[in-house]
């Protein structure tokens, strides 16, 4: 068996020879650069290849070079979209795992550096569109008013809460709100915020998220300074989504709330609240940052499906026999 050759960018482990480093370092580069997406968007993308190396390491019985990828068959690819079902991972991520492989492959075509047709014979697993599971008012609510009691420190208490706000009232991503600054904060009744692609919007601010942040920030230890990030943990490092999906679950299992309660199911909840105060699609499709309206229409049928449950439970006929 080969010696393993690892290469370490930012948080994740490749195994691959020195050139193809080279490669995939231009290539992280350009996804911040050149396609303007976030941090934690490539850093998805290099999960996604470096899981793809290491099975290619196996696999092949070498260490992954250029070389090796340009000769990779349809077969190949088809072999590895099987070894991470059989992880069991969701066809949700299976789809994104071979999205990121188009994605690097389409770079080195671009870039003059191999061409491999074989990956473009690749179909798409079909990704079921599920509706989303937003969190009722009174649940929100409660989650907010929980997550200042399970922390110790009283500080990290008003962290967790001043997010939790964040992402209900501002229908912010997790990744937005976690990439903020202490300056970046709601100083008014809007804010600039920066989605995927690097993408601006402005975004409505209520008071109440504005004094819940001011009364973190005036709790925390190292007296927030402008240049620091707003969501901090106890080291005073810029806190990672996996702290705060953590505290989610801690959050729902106090209050026995289902597994679909995650960050993001906030975010479902700011959208499905305004459609059903009124809002028109268009304008809640340019608070989410959505790109595409269809995305933004999932919340008109889950609407629905609420107003139907409505009409179930409380029209006279719902309730006759046959």
């Amino acid at each position: 068996m080969p010696k393993l050759i690892r290469r370490e960018m930012p948080d994740i482990f490749y195994t691959a020879d020195d050139k193809l480093m080279e490669v995939i370092s231009d290539w992280q580069k350009w996804i911040l650069t050149e396609r303007r997406c976030s941090v934690m968007t490539a850093s998805s993308y290099g999960r996604d290849l470096s899981a793809f190396l290491s099975f290619l390491n196996t696999y092949k019985e070498e260490v992954p070079s250029l070389k090796m990828l340009e000769s990779l068959s349809v077969t190949d690819f088809r072999a590895f979209l099987a070894s991470r079902t059989k992880e069991d991972i969701s066809r949700t991520s299976l789809a994104r795992n071979l999205s990121t492989l188009r994605n690097f492959y389409r770079f080195c075509e671009k870039n003059v550096i191999f061409t491999n047709p074989a990956i473009s014979v690749i179909r798409s697993p079909s990704v079921p569109k599920a509706l989303p599971h937003p969190v009722s008012q009174n649940q929100a609510f409660e989650m907010i008013k929980v997550a200042k009691e399970l922390e110790k420190l009283s500080w990290m208490g008003d962290r967790d809460v001043a997010f939790l706000v964040l992402l209900y009232g501002c229908g912010l991503r997790i990744s937005e709100a976690l990439s903020l600054d202490v300056k970046d904060r709601p100083k008014s009744d809007s804010m600039v915020v920066f989605g995927k692609g690097n993408k601006e919007r402005v975004v409505p601010v209520l008071k109440q998220v504005r004094l819940t942040i001011e009364k973190y920030l005036e709790h925390r230890p190292d007296g927030a300074p402008a240049n620091s990030p707003l969501f901090i943990g106890s080291q005073g490092e810029r806190v990672n989504p996996g702290v705060m999906q953590r505290q989610i679950r801690r959050i729902r299992d106090a209050l026995g709330l289902p597994d679909t309660v995650t960050p993001h199911a906030l975010r479902h909840s700011f959208a499905t609240h305004l459609l059903s105060g009124g809002a028109d699609l268009r304008s809640i499709q340019e608070l989410l940052g959505h790109e595409s309206l269809s995305t933004t229409q999932r919340y008109t049928a889950l609407d629905e499906v609420h107003l139907m449950q409505v009409y179930n439970a409380a029209h006279p006929r719902a309730k006759v026999k046959e």
